[in-house]
């Protein structure tokens, strides 16, 4: 076991930065990071030496990959406590961060996925670069687009969130600039001069503009209309109806793609991102801890966890198989309330 702290605090300057060091697995996200992150943002917010919070990935591939999820898929397993802890206290970390009331700068230098996305896309300012990788693939792991997935998927452009929720699709800088996911567009060389001048200058912005850079057409541009038109169905059955009959091949492989995926994920992640568009941050945060609760005591996660990143075969058997056989009364038994039990924020 490495000694070397999971995350490196330091306050250099005007700014407070927090470095995420685990860079063999991607930075991906533990409980213990959770818990040395929210306690040093609550002290950062009311210390007027630090003006603004930085935040990266240790070394040079991801900014980070996600939560610990084979950590959670034992947990779960187990039925321990730390399933439902890490999830808990994930979703108030993401809602420290939507309400912190300073510039929150993330540098999106290589992959973000799933909890890095938790860590990052509700700040104030979402730095991408060429090596930015963005993705919500919990669909293919049996889960759903949580870490505040159900508030800003749903306002991203027209039906872009769906899309990106259902399809776990992979993005890149200018992708995720389009989908309004990043704020700006920063060369992954030009990193370590931002960070100097985020440290010293008085205003955030004029020193992001000086190293920003247009990011080029946006891939996913010219299939807007298509994701518009096809993913703005009334279910996910009608979804896939729809990019059946559309006739191109892009549409083609958005519906193979949605036919790998757990049905009943598929089929929460719809009903959370419909719900989400009408509600605030903290209530989508309620609803997904709603929905954690139930996946707990589920089969999907634990036998996408399998399929992907224990076993790795690629082969997960879902139950139900098919989503005639996922019930609108088996999704609403993941939203309903749990009373006492209820996520709550201090």
């Amino acid at each position: 076991m490495s000694d070397e702290a999971e995350v490196l605090f330091e306050i250099r300057g005007r700014a407070g930065i927090i470095t995420l060091n685990r860079p063999r697995a991607l930075n991906a996200l533990t409980l213990n990071m959770v818990r040395e992150i929210h306690p040093k943002l609550l002290a950062w917010a009311s210390d007027p030496a630090v003006e603004r919070v930085i935040i990266r990935g240790a070394g040079d591939k991801a900014f980070c990959a996600g939560g610990d999820i084979r950590a959670l898929h034992d947990w779960g397993k187990a039925q321990a406590p730390e399933f439902l802890g890490f999830y808990g206290e994930e979703y108030q970390l993401n809602t420290c961060i939507k309400h912190f009331p300073k510039p929150y700068i993330a540098l999106l230098d290589g992959i973000t996925m799933g909890g890095g996305v938790g860590l990052s896309v509700h700040g104030s300012h979402r730095i991408a670069t060429e090596k930015l990788t963005f993705a919500m693939p919990e669909t293919g792991i049996g889960l759903f687009p949580d870490v505040g997935g159900s508030y800003f998927l749903p306002r991203c452009p027209g039906e872009v969130g769906m899309y990106l929720g259902l399809t776990g699709a992979r993005t890149k800088a200018a992708d995720a600039l389009y989908a309004g996911i990043a704020t700006q567009m920063v060369p992954s060389a030009a990193i370590p001069a931002l960070v100097e001048a985020l440290v010293e200058a008085e205003d955030v912005d004029a020193a992001i503009a000086r190293h920003q850079v247009p990011a080029g057409d946006a891939p996913i541009a010219p299939h807007r209309e298509a994701i518009d038109r096809l993913f703005a169905g009334n279910s996910v059955e009608e979804i896939i109806a729809h990019l059946d009959a559309d006739g191109s091949e892009w549409a083609a492989q958005q519906a193979a793609i949605l036919r790998t995926k757990s049905p009943t994920s598929m089929k929460i992640t719809f009903h959370q991102l419909r719900e989400g568009a009408k509600l605030s941050f903290d209530d989508c945060m309620r609803m997904e801890y709603r929905l954690v609760h139930r996946i707990l005591h589920g089969h999907d996660f634990y036998e996408g966890v399998r399929a992907v990143i224990v076993d790795k075969d690629q082969s997960p058997k879902w139950k139900p198989a098919a989503l005639a056989d996922v019930s609108a009364a088996d999704i609403d038994a993941y939203f309903a309330p749990l009373g006492p039990a209820e996520l709550t924020f201090g």
